[in-house]
């Protein structure tokens, strides 16, 4: 886990402009999450929600604007800084990007491969452990293709957790899944928190997760090309003033939370 002071923000995004070809998708992007908080980045269709996610990991660099992890730059680091930077993350993306050919133990260990010198013995007890974390012992030796949507999500976020990671970032996590797997996702998404202290950055668009375990929430919107609401999600729904705010997210009513 990252030892960085508790009064640095986990994250801090200052002046971010991202975009592809020279087209601008996001321009005066600023906000930052606090250690240990679940926030969610939202907002409709072709926001750029995953935009943002791909430059805030280092996927894209960003037209301009800086990124920092607990008070260092990201964005200016060396490739030698932003590869230690980078063990301090956990990614799920929204299809769970498992290997096919692959076990879910191979799947999970291939960070611990790549950025730790512990043995084959060591790797595959942390293996085990990571799976247990996400309720899948006894599947080590299962493939993807053996598993089912819900499962594959909970072995991404195991290979996501393997290194311990301060920050995990969620792509649409409940892509693809079913309102009662959707639910027990976001039960364990709190429960990792809980546990571990992990700061969680979940980019969605559903509102039963929003309104069920966001602590904050940034609403992007495609035509001002960054945000435009910031806070609790509740709150903004009973009190933000602008219309496009309201219409996101009171397009239903919300399952209560619990």
């Amino acid at each position: 886990m990252n030892s960085a002071p508790s009064n640095n923000p986990a994250i801090e995004v200052t002046g971010l402009k991202c975009g592809y070809d020279g087209r601008v998708v996001l321009e005066s992007v600023t906000f930052s999450v606090k250690p240990g908080e679940l926030f969610f980045i939202i907002g409709g269709s072709g926001c750029g929600k995953s935009t943002l996610l791909k430059h805030m990991i280092g996927l894209y660099r960003p037209m301009a604007g800086r990124v920092c992890y607990f008070g260092d730059s990201f964005t200016d680091a060396d490739p030698v800084r932003r590869k230690q930077v980078l063990k301090n993350f956990g990614v799920l993306y929204q299809s769970a990007a498992l290997w096919s050919s692959l076990t879910l133990r191979e799947n999970v260990a291939l960070p611990l491969e790549e950025y730790t010198r512990l043995s084959k013995k060591e790797r595959n007890e942390l293996v085990a452990l990571k799976l247990a974390q996400v309720g899948l012992s006894g599947y080590e030796d299962f493939y993807p293709s053996e598993i089912s949507g819900g499962m594959k999500k909970r072995a991404g976020l195991a290979r996501a957790l393997a290194l311990d990671p301060s920050i995990v970032f969620f792509d649409e996590p409940s892509a693809g899944l079913d309102p009662v797997t959707s639910r027990k996702l976001d039960e364990l998404v709190l429960e990792i928190r809980q546990t571990l202290g992990t700061t969680m950055v979940i980019v969605s668009h559903e509102l039963d997760s929003i309104f069920g375990i966001a602590d904050r929430v940034i609403l992007l919107e495609r035509e001002a090309k960054g945000i435009i609401a910031e806070g609790a999600p509740r709150e903004l729904a009973a009190r933000s003033p602008d219309p496009r705010v309201q219409e996101f997210l009171r397009r239903r009513e919300p399952a209560a939370a619990g």
